[in-house]
């Protein structure tokens, strides 16, 4: 089995993830891609996570239940320690020893993947699939990629997605100020935050301007 990973905080989960992880799946002829819900980031306090984990997984659920290919794993929703990369992967690696991974990362993540704990760790226990940005070419991201390859023996591969401006930043931005995050979001994640009142500055039903998601 080769098993795409895509980890995140998913606050909400969006079409720009749901887009990386089926271009994985199809460039890549992956079994499956696996989205990790984050329970417990290590660049984030609770304050600033957003809303609960257990509403985050269940977008996260929503979004992905009609593809038969994407699977919501749980590993790093239910660890009591900072989810690391190197951890996760190595958690992992031990748990399905049968399996290939591949870790699906942005273009920002490649050039400062340095800076992550323990980084080195995180190589031997997986492929890495960097997707490309308008915004860092082609030639800037292979000499990364080369320069990854031959410092510390990563193997990473240029993942080309198609660019999504969007981040869920914007859309929780957007849903306080009750503008329509409609194409940004699936459908069924929209009528989600709709229903539970999520993002918004006043989460009583019936208090403040009505959302237009």
């Amino acid at each position: 089995m080769k098993i795409g990973i895509m980890g995140g905080t998913f606050d909400p989960i969006h079409i720009g993830h749901l887009l990386l992880g089926e271009f994985a799946y199809e460039d890549f002829s992956l079994d499956e891609i696996w989205f990790l819900p984050n329970g417990n980031p290590p660049h984030k306090s609770a304050e600033e996570q957003g809303v609960p984990l257990e509403e985050r997984i269940e977008m996260v659920r929503l979004a992905t239940e009609e593809t038969p290919y994407f699977r919501v794993n749980y590993y790093e929703a239910t660890a009591q320690e900072h989810c690391y990369t190197f951890r996760t992967m190595k958690a992992l690696r031990g748990r399905y020893p049968e399996y290939e991974f591949y870790f699906i990362l942005g273009a920002d993540s490649l050039f400062s993947i340095e800076e992550w704990k323990n980084f080195r760790e995180i190589f031997p226990s997986c492929t890495i699939l960097a997707a490309m940005r308008d915004d860092k070419d082609a030639g800037s991201m292979l000499r990364q990629i080369q320069y990854l390859h031959d410092r510390y023996g990563a193997d990473i591969r240029l993942l080309q997605a198609p660019l999504v401006e969007i981040s869920s930043t914007t859309i929780r931005e957007r849903i306080r100020k009750s503008l329509s995050v409609r194409y940004m979001v699936p459908d069924v994640v929209a009528s989600y935050i709709r229903e539970h009142h999520l993002y918004q500055e006043n989460k009583e039903k019936g208090k403040g301007p009505e959302s237009t998601i």
